[in-house]
């Protein structure tokens, strides 16, 4: 391709909009170009590497036996409202109605679709198990995209579904994706590390996210590298130590003027912050048919509330902030409040397995500048529900050694579910077994963001003058500058530029009539790894300017081999990319 011929322009500088080196780099190079929030237009570069990555999905889909098909982006209302999930998910689904006012969705996952063909296609346990996958496009009405390609509100996705007659095929066929999905990042060139995760909306048992660790990430991991433990914070454990307390005290009200944060009443009461309790107010969301009700959760005051790990300790759908009055209708005072003489019946009240073993702790006496110190679980203060509700923090011991955790950020590229029945035993999608019983299928569900994927590789290679893509995912493996605008250089930069294509080469030509200076600034930004260089001055030397992007030893290399040596090393880059794959995590190893 020449570059007098780009569709696109290259920028000097990236838009406001762009939070990220990523976003920037693909912006400034021309791949991409933002039409609104969340939704972006893939230019001819963008275009080409997303089919690279495409082709590696899609190489190592195959590799576990996997069956490409493609299903539609809209769906009806009908399959989404008989798994459960139209009245489960928010204002992200994207619903509206055809002229005859059905009611239709816009696909944010494919189970239930998946699940419905199942219903048609299987019918006995000679069938299993199966495993198809398909890359399609994908919407999620995001309430804030951000970070370029990260979050986004139309994506393409990889997503497969495996379909097994029991929980053994479904592991087995999850640890394959596990396997694979590893040498996905590998040939992309990213390290992913696979940390336990939450179901979320997709439901089921046991899931995993394959992060790409990096500081603009929007999740918080918890890690150790000692051990090999490794989660989303939403639901990582830790060690919960108590503080040693002694025997139990009197129960002691405590004058505390002006005291309202634990850090102030610890050290007026001359404690520990892990020697109090904290208490923090929610409101849940029951369901439409149940009324909110005020959350009452208590956590040792040197830690903090896991949102996710209290809604599902109280059963809620969704929490929120509780305000002032709502607070103070159960008889709390925010600042000054704990679960002693907490109205029951207006709140539910939930405390960390932590506090039953933690004695004599400083808490609130629901007053105005009055305290407690002495406070026991059982005799002074009881709660509804005692759960592990506290958040990971840096520094935690972890659940396998003690050893302590780190918590980083991480970007999601994939993610792996064990759904179990929970789609077909709603939906009706059953085998028949050896014995002409039916039963439901049992599904995995499984995915990775194209575009996503593509803005980690751009943010993982990124420097201060552009993108130095890995050779699996650059658009195109060679550059070929020309520094002539006639004459000898320009023919035999011609002349190359001919025979790279006659090979097979996928080189980009920069033909342009532009200074030396715009065509290497543009070399530098637009992501080729290898640069080859035709000038006055390389040919009075013996030949072409050759060599990686970031290498600063450039060698000569004569015309008449140049073909050669540039497929040698577009070889010798995959090489090095490759030997990526011999040392990776599996199941197997992850499970020792």
């Amino acid at each position: 391709m020449r570059l007098s011929k780009f569709f696109g322009q290259t920028l000097r500088e990236a838009p406001s909009e762009s939070d990220s080196a990523s976003s920037q780099m693909l912006v400034r190079a021309g791949y991409v170009r933002q039409l609104a929030a969340g939704l972006y237009s893939y230019l001819p570069l963008a275009h080409r590497s997303l089919r690279k990555i495409e082709q590696i999905l899609r190489e190592e889909m195959d590799a576990i036996s996997g069956q490409e098909m493609c299903m539609p982006v809209v769906h009806p209302a009908e399959i989404w409202q008989e798994s459960g999930r139209w009245y489960e998910i928010g204002d992200e689904m994207g619903r509206f109605q055809d002229r005859k006012g059905r009611e239709l969705v816009l696909a944010m996952t494919h189970e239930e679709v998946v699940t419905t063909l199942c219903k048609s296609e299987i019918r006995s346990y000679r069938q299993l198990p199966q495993m198809v996958y398909h890359m399609q496009t994908k919407f999620r009405d995001e309430p804030r995209a951000r970070g370029g390609l990260i979050r986004v509100r139309e994506f393409v996705m990889k997503d497969s579904y495996t379909l097994d007659k029991d929980f053994d095929g479904l592991q087995s066929q999850y640890e394959a994706h596990y396997d694979a999905y590893h040498r996905i990042g590998a040939r992309l060139g990213l390290n992913l590390v696979a940390v336990q995760s939450d179901p979320g909306m997709m439901g089921g048992k046991i899931a995993h996210e394959f992060m790409y660790i990096t500081s603009i990430g929007e999740d918080s991991l918890a890690i150790c590298e000692e051990t090999g433990y490794a989660s989303n914070l939403d639901v990582a454990s830790f060690r919960k130590i108590p503080e040693p307390s002694g025997p139990p005290q009197p129960l002691t009200r405590v004058h505390t003027p002006g005291q309202a944060t634990i850090a102030k009443v610890a050290d007026f009461c001359g404690v520990t912050t892990r020697q109090t309790g904290k208490m923090v107010f929610y409101m849940g969301d029951f369901g439409a048919e149940n009324p909110s009700k005020l959350i009452a959760a208590c956590v040792r005051g040197d830690m903090e509330i896991n949102e996710l790990q209290l809604r599902y300790a109280v059963n809620a759908q969704a929490l929120r902030p509780a305000e002032t009055e709502e607070i103070a209708a159960a008889g709390c005072v925010p600042g000054y409040a704990s679960l002693r003489d907490i109205d029951h019946t207006k709140a539910v009240t939930v405390v960390d397995d932590l506090i039953p073993e933690s004695g004599n702790l400083v808490v609130g006496a629901n007053e105005h500048d009055w305290h407690f110190t002495g406070a026991n679980y059982g005799r002074d203060f009881t709660a509804d529900i005692v759960a592990p509700i506290a958040l990971a923090y840096d520094g935690a011991p972890d659940p396998i050694d003690g050893k302590s955790l780190r918590v980083v950020r991480g970007v999601e590229v994939g993610n792996i579910f064990q759904l179990g029945t929970r789609y077909s035993a709603s939906m009706g999608a059953t085998y028949t077994d050896e014995s002409g019983v039916e039963h439901p299928i049992v599904m995995g569900s499984y995915g990775i963001g194209v575009g996503r994927a593509l803005a980690c590789v751009a943010e993982e290679y990124s420097d201060d003058y552009g993108m130095d893509l890995p050779i699996s995912v650059a658009p195109y493996h060679v550059i070929l500058v020309s520094l002539g605008r006639s004459g000898e250089v320009t023919e035999k930069a011609e002349a190359l530029y001919s025979a790279l294509l006659a090979a097979g080469v996928e080189v980009i030509y920069d033909d342009r009539d532009v200074s030396p200076g715009v065509k290497f600034a543009d070399a530098d930004l637009l992501g080729m790894p290898l640069r080859c260089t035709v000038s006055s001055r390389s040919l009075s030397r013996g030949g072409a300017e050759f060599g990686r992007r970031r290498s600063k030893d450039l060698a000569i290399i004569p015309l008449q081999d140049a073909v050669e040596q540039i497929q040698e090393e577009i070889i010798r880059c995959f090489d090095r990319l490759h030997q990526r794959l011999e040392h990776l995590p599996t199941w197997e190893s992850q499970s020792s």
